[in-house]
């Protein structure tokens, strides 16, 4: 179950120094999912704005709206014809202004996870090691990551 604790410790970017962020409940926009908003920041992030209506700072989980199973396997083979797929995703939306005297938009970063069904009963340990190297390698590289969405360079 996703719970995050607040603060949020932020990972590391070029010229921010131990980010923080205070998030608070807030209302998903769809049944299927839990939203959190910024509220305050810590550590040093000059010029970083919390949630606000026209600059959103937001966290958004999703879950299926409808969980899926495994189909019965053909009772000759005993192949399964398809198997389904549980898709969960995760928006996280920054409200930013692009120049001066315009109006803010909204940059938008997505983790989407894809599990198929039966795999998080038959071998959940793969979905872990999944997950601790994906979210490992964000993290690691999230100031590399950040100053190439920023520069374009790789």
């Amino acid at each position: 179950m996703i719970s995050p604790a607040s603060p949020i410790t932020g990972a590391p970017q070029t010229s921010f120094t131990s980010p923080t962020y205070t998030i608070v409940a807030d209302m998903a926009p769809a049944p299927n999912g839990k939203q959190w908003a910024v509220s305050a920041l810590g550590g040093t992030q000059a010029n970083v704005d919390t949630h606000s209506v026209s600059k959103p700072f937001t966290c958004t989980f999703f879950r299926p709206l409808q969980l899926k199973t495994l189909p019965q396997a053909n009772p000759v083979t005993g192949v399964l014809k398809s198997i389904p797929i549980n898709q969960y995703k995760l928006v996280t939306r920054k409200g930013a202004v692009p120049a001066a005297n315009q109006i803010a938009l909204v940059p938008r970063m997505y983790t989407v996870i894809e599990v198929p069904a039966g795999v998080d009963t038959y071998e959940p340990e793969e979905i872990k090691a999944m997950m601790s190297a994906h979210i490992g390698l964000l993290w690691a590289n999230s100031a590399g990551i950040g100053d190439t969405v920023l520069s374009g360079l790789m």
